[in-house]
């Protein structure tokens, strides 16, 4: 039996979706999903401008928002936010505007459910580490934590899981500095 892999020539034939809709590909595998809810948006718009603020202030990279990013003809992906230095961002831009290496960083906020929880969680973990990507941040909006993945090795491990009260920071950012719970959207307005 034949297994159907798809492949970036395929998500280019795709109708442009009229809503919020978002195409992936993992392995051969085509994803859809949808960005659900203005929490997650929130938490995905703060994660970026924190690190768009600390780049500004230090000259050393750049974050993006929901980029393409293109390791491979059937790993196609479009994180929520991802961050490279200066040096790499040069390597991995492609003609075609999209990322085709690994960013040092790269993060997603969980959406509810249990497909897209396990695909953050798992596949994407798994994907992001055989591609050299250097931290993974997990941002959990529904509990308002943060875990943190650094490479280990060959592969990304968990370093840390950060609550509402704790700073986020890392060896790839030095002096960045990021309260947590400022991450998350408060319904108490």
């Amino acid at each position: 039996m034949t297994t159907l892999r798809f492949t970036t020539k395929d998500l280019e034939a795709l109708p442009d979706p009229l809503d919020d809709t978002r195409y992936e590909i993992i392995d051969g595998e085509l994803y859809v999903s949808k960005q659900p809810s203005l929490e997650h948006q929130f938490a995905s718009d703060s994660a970026c401008a924190a690190l768009r603020s600390w780049s500004a202030d230090t000259g050393q990279g750049c974050a993006f928002s929901a980029p393409g990013v293109i390791f491979a003809e059937d790993d196609n992906v479009a994180p929520d936010v991802v961050w490279l230095s200066n040096e790499r961002l040069r390597r991995a831009m492609g003609d075609d505007g999209k990322l085709h290496q690994a960013p040092e960083l790269m993060i997603e906020v969980l959406s509810p459910g249990t497909s897209n929880q396990q695909r953050d969680r798992d596949i994407k973990l798994k994907l992001y580490s055989r591609r050299g990507v250097e931290e993974y941040w997990l941002l959990d909006y529904e509990e308002r934590i943060v875990h943190l993945y650094r490479r280990d090795g060959e592969a990304l491990r968990l370093a840390a899981t950060l609550t509402a009260d704790d700073t986020l920071q890392s060896p790839l950012l030095p002096d960045f500095s990021q309260r947590v719970g400022d991450l998350f959207f408060t319904r108490e307005l």
